[in-house]
């Protein structure tokens, strides 16, 4: 699981002075002034979680996380000066798992961030290896062993192994993968995420052409199966 944070706030002075208490604990913060700048990066990056306001200068915090919503299901934290009744259940509607009304306490909203990064991906600072068989995958150093021995991957194959340690035992649509790993709005082709999951087995499969643990589920994508 990486921590990379979106921030999606046109307040730029609010915006920077979030993104350093976030980075002092351990986070890395990248900052959006507008939806189109938030969707530029959607398309790039995958990110742990989303922090965003409602009134952009170009659309509305509502939009943006209806358009995420059809491909993503990043965690998304509403911030927002609008605190209506009204506005916190559309926020909740639309897919938001969590709504701030501003003014917030910096202490608050980091122990939102943490509290919603523990539900969405489970894993605590000391349960952050993951092995199955001959393999370890360390999810906070970013590194991978096998039989003791270093494993080299790529940027965006550790990416990959990292969302299917995130989820194992569950089969993953190849749409969310892509989405997901790629980017939430990227164009990338189905077939680079097959080529990926052959490099994938490749390097950590005994047999690659008989994989014992990133199987993939007939109709559906791929699952990496873990014994309890």
């Amino acid at each position: 699981m990486s921590r990379d944070i979106l921030i999606i706030d046109d307040d730029t002075d609010l915006s920077f002075i979030i993104s350093e208490m976030l980075e002092e604990h351990g986070y890395t913060a990248v900052c959006a002034e507008s939806a189109g700048r938030a969707f530029d990066l959607l398309e790039k990056k995958r990110f742990s979680l989303i922090l965003l306001d409602i009134n952009l200068p170009d659309s509305t915090g509502f939009e943006l996380c209806r358009e995420l919503r059809r491909v993503s299901t990043v965690p998304v934290i509403f911030a927002s000066a609008r605190t209506s009744e009204d506005d916190r259940i559309t926020g909740f509607d639309l897919g938001g798992d969590d709504y701030l009304p501003k003014p917030y306490t910096m202490k608050e909203l980091l122990s939102r961030v943490n509290a919603l990064m523990r539900r969405s991906y489970g894993f605590t600072k000391e349960s952050r290896i993951l092995s199955f068989g001959n393999v370890k995958v360390d999810l906070t150093a970013r590194t991978v062993t096998k039989n003791g021995s270093p494993v080299s991957l790529s940027l965006r194959e550790f990416d990959l192994l990292s969302y299917l340690c995130e989820h194992k035992n569950t089969a993953v649509e190849k749409d969310r993968l892509l989405s997901e790993v790629w980017g939430a709005f990227s164009s990338v082709e189905p077939s680079t995420l097959t080529v990926h999951i052959r490099w994938l087995r490749e390097k950590l499969e005994d047999d690659p052409a008989r994989p014992v643990f990133i199987k993939t589920v007939f109709k559906v994508g791929y699952m990496l199966e873990v014994s309890e």
